[in-house]
């Protein structure tokens, strides 16, 4: 049967793509497959749709089933975060040359290398480093690429991360990282969910690569990332700083402690969350060529041209990459992440050190409210507080005997999205729930959220 989308379903054109191929059969294309393991049920698929109209409204009326976080008061984090995003970057990045620029070359490149090019710029202006990369996949792959990076310069394998990591990042990181990279847990403080610096400094070896570290920290509280570096230079290893971009308007970036590496996701900087999707990662050095020489990702600078007083932008270092050394390369990257860094780029240059700033102190001051109000609930507590978190921290519910499940599903009947459930990724913080809050939302907002909280655990 012709499918009308598509074009190969066509007998003719499926006969001649056979011919070319010199097969009889489509099933020929999968001889190798062992009978054992080939399904010849029919599937569960509804009729083709011959009209567009009738497709369109088949898939709405399944997406009507979702509720979005722009249909509840969203109170979900924990790597995919609800901030506003400006029109202008919307504008910016649903423009042709910039939506549609796959790989562009010099020769027909429309001004992407030279958006990219600002993007890192402002970005390394951000993070106070020299170096900064087009954006990898997500934040997982940054990391994951930043301590290959650093076992390749150090020429070790262990790298020591966070035992409160966030664990579909270390499950990434972990398969990423399988060949070259071992991972060793760094135990936590009991008070403050952070890192055991005395523990730490027990843990550094000859083995050790680097040390990597997240503020603010999964859970939210932020680390002290001047005393982390400080001991990984003591112990002679790299310092790899995983933060929030859009904590760098009232923290200190990497740079300014002595990070050797920092990296992280820009998702928070100007890009919708796209149900899940919407990430892309950077990694930043100091522009030194060992530093350099180990990134695997395209890196654009600006070069002379044959006019004299006129510059273009292109790659600097180019047969770094797997573009320039195929299967010799030291890992194999892409452009999909491309655009988010071009309306990252945006984004930053509308908001400027100014806007960071606000935004940041925005965070904090909306964050310091919340854990005031639902502190006050009976039963509710926030057990990691001294750690100052910037914009998540832990809610617990064990003094109200409801478990985190009964309170988000109670939540959800008032148009209210809880906190992301910690209950099976640390059984050990009981029915706990981390929280975020960002610069969307208002007093009223909060206060709705500790009002439906209250009423929710107190209710018999």
């Amino acid at each position: 049967m012709t499918h009308p989308y598509i074009p190969n379903s066509a007998p003719d054109t499926r006969a001649r793509m056979l011919a070319a191929l010199g097969l009889k059969d489509i099933d020929e294309l999968y001889a190798e497959i062992p009978e054992r393991l080939r399904f010849h049920g029919s599937m569960n698929l509804p009729e083709p749709y011959a009209d567009e109209c009738s497709l369109r409204r088949h898939v709405e009326g399944i997406l009507q089933r979702n509720s979005s976080c722009g249909d509840f008061l969203s109170f979900l984090g924990a790597g995919c975060y609800r901030h506003h995003v400006p029109s202008i970057c919307d504008e910016v990045n649903q423009r042709g040359e910039f939506l549609t620029a796959y790989a562009g070359e010099p020769y027909d490149d429309h001004g992407r290398f030279q958006a990219l090019f600002e993007y890192q710029s402002l970005m390394g202006e951000l993070l106070d480093m020299d170096v900064v990369n087009v954006p990898t996949f997500h934040g997982f792959q940054a990391a994951a690429t930043a301590a290959r990076m650093a076992a390749r310069i150090v020429q070790r394998r262990e790298v020591l991360v966070p035992r409160r990591m966030a664990p579909s990042k270390r499950s990434f990181v972990q398969n990423y990282c399988e060949s070259d990279v071992v991972l060793r847990e760094i135990p936590d403080d009991v008070s403050s969910g952070l890192i055991d610096q005395k523990a730490l400094a027990g843990l550094i070896s000859t083995e050790t690569a680097a040390v990597y570290f997240e503020t603010p920290a999964y859970l939210g509280g932020i680390e002290d990332g001047a005393a982390i570096t400080r001991l990984a230079h003591e112990k002679g290893v790299l310092a790899i700083a995983c933060v929030d971009p859009i904590s760098l308007g009232v923290l200190a970036p990497p740079g300014e402690y002595g990070a050797d590496i920092a990296c992280g996701e820009i998702q928070p900087l100007g890009i919708h969350m796209q149900y899940g999707g919407g990430h892309g990662g950077f990694i930043a050095t100091r522009d030194e060529e060992r530093f350099v020489m180990e990134f695997p990702s395209r890196l654009f600078g600006i070069a002379p041209t044959r006019v004299t007083g006129e510059y273009g932008f292109g790659d600097v270092a180019y047969e770094r990459t797997s573009f320039a050394r195929r299967e010799g390369g030291k890992e194999f990257v892409g452009t999909a992440a491309a655009l988010w860094g071009i309306t990252a780029g945006v984004y930053l240059a509308l908001m400027g050190p100014q806007g960071m700033r606000e935004v940041g102190e925005g965070i904090l001051q909306r964050s310091r409210y919340a854990a005031s109000r639902l502190g006050n609930i009976p039963g509710v507590r926030a057990p990691f507080l001294r750690a100052a978190p910037f914009k998540e921290f832990v809610v617990n519910f064990d003094g109200t005997g409801r478990s985190v499940f009964d309170v988000n599903r109670a939540l959800r009947a008032r148009g209210i999205f809880g906190g992301k459930d910690l209950s099976s990724e640390f059984p050990e913080l009981g029915a706990s729930a981390l929280y975020c809050f960002t610069e969307v939302h208002t007093r009223a907002d909060i206060d709705r959220l500790a009002a439906a909280l209250k009423e929710i655990v107190t209710r018999r």
